[in-house]
């Protein structure tokens, strides 16, 4: 942080009810993830004068504000898909720091998976024909393809496997299995991976997310508030945002994300190196993200993120411990993912994460740890550096 600003901590964080909730609404999942990040803090509701939100509502995030009976002095409505909640967590920061907000609450509800099943919605296969969009939409080029194409162009250059892809959500499901709150948690292998149905090639189910409901909240205050929370407080250390691309035709490289920007912009401000990150949280809807991700934030070199992961250093008792509650890929994905990793990492951070918790020699809890999320096809990057004080 500047000197003479205040310095910034997340106090609260929760999760609503996850997996299969199919009686909630999304603004129910909001409220109940609100209330429990507020209890989690230990401070009162009247605190709280900022507020950001994405993804629901006409006027969001004035409507789900209004459903949670908040009437904030400063709002975010930023919204660029899974990476929203890293930026907004920046934009927080930076707003609390700067004295224009006091707490800030940060909060996410989905039910993608009740929709689908109630027959409310279909599975989302574009994000829309308009703009520079309507050049690639009438080829078919879905989501999931577009992943698959920088996959392959990956594979091409650096000769990544489909077995080093593989090895991402076997230890994503390693994870998983410690996690009581994770949707799936029995074991898999890398047979198991490449031998599923073929959703888009190379990626064959395991190496998608699943698809979940459940909401997520991260309640963010000035330090002067600290000494009246009821939890140790994690500091918010350096945040970086970047965006790319919107088509691929406009994409330089398919083998670098945003995080590559985000990353190196979020470090730097933090005062730390990559090496010293004890924890990493990265958005993981298809396992090439998790790898291209650990290359651009640094944790090895371009191209070498496949045997990086293949050699297990990705599991809770791992060299780098990554997504250790599971995951998009095994615990849960409702949408918009990039505050679960958040709420995640602030749970390492506090030794709140149970069996799942990792630990540094000698028992120790993690002191440093990274929030990166990604929203589309990698056109967005927002990168959160975190420190236990």
């Amino acid at each position: 942080m500047t000197p003479g600003k205040r310095k910034v901590a997340v106090v609260g964080v929760s999760l609503s009810d996850c997996g299969r909730v199919d009686e909630a609404t999304p603004y129910a999942l909001h409220a109940q993830a609100a209330r429990r990040a507020v209890a989690d803090a230990g401070l009162d509701r009247s605190v709280i004068d900022g507020f950001a939100s994405a993804g629901l509502g006409t006027l969001a995030p004035v409507e789900v504000a209004e459903y949670l009976g908040l009437r904030p002095t400063w709002v975010d409505s930023t919204s660029v898909g899974g990476s929203t909640w890293e930026v907004m967590a920046a934009h927080a920061a930076d707003a609390i720091a700067a004295g224009h907000a006091n707490a800030v609450l940060l909060v996410y509800g989905s039910t993608a998976r009740a929709d689908i099943r109630a027959g409310r919605r279909t599975g989302t296969l574009s994000f829309g024909a308009r703009g520079p969009l309507q050049f690639e939409v009438p080829y078919g080029h879905t989501l999931v393809a577009k992943y698959a194409m920088a996959a392959r162009r990956h594979m091409h250059a650096y000769g990544t496997t489909l077995e080093q892809l593989a090895s991402v959500a076997v230890q994503a499901r390693a994870n998983a299995a410690l996690n009581p709150e994770a949707m799936f948690r029995t074991p898999i292998t890398t047979d198991d991976v490449l031998s599923g149905p073929m959703i888009a090639d190379p990626f064959t189910k395991l190496h998608c997310c699943l698809r979940s409901d459940g909401g997520a909240a991260v309640l963010l205050a000035a330090e002067e508030y600290v000494r009246d929370c009821r939890t140790p407080p994690v500091w918010v250390l350096g945040t970086g945002e970047h965006v790319s691309h919107t088509t691929m035709s406009e994409w330089p490289d398919f083998t670098v994300s945003p995080a590559a920007v985000s990353g190196r912009i979020a470090f730097e401000r933090a005062g730390v190196r990559p090496d010293e990150i004890d924890v990493a949280e990265i958005y993981d809807a298809f396992t090439y993200m998790t790898l291209v991700t650990l290359e651009d934030l640094g944790f090895c070199a371009k191209g070498e993120g496949g045997e990086f992961a293949e050699k297990g250093r990705l599991t809770v008792g791992g060299e780098l411990p990554v997504n250790t509650d599971g995951g998009g890929l095994s615990a849960q994905h409702p949408g918009m993912r990039g505050l679960f990793l958040l709420v995640e990492a602030v749970r390492q951070l506090r030794g709140e994460a149970g069996q799942r918790q990792v630990r540094k020699a000698g028992g120790r809890l993690p002191e440093l740890a990274v929030a990166s999320g990604t929203g589309g096809w990698f056109c967005s990057s927002g990168t959160v550096v975190l420190g236990r004080g």
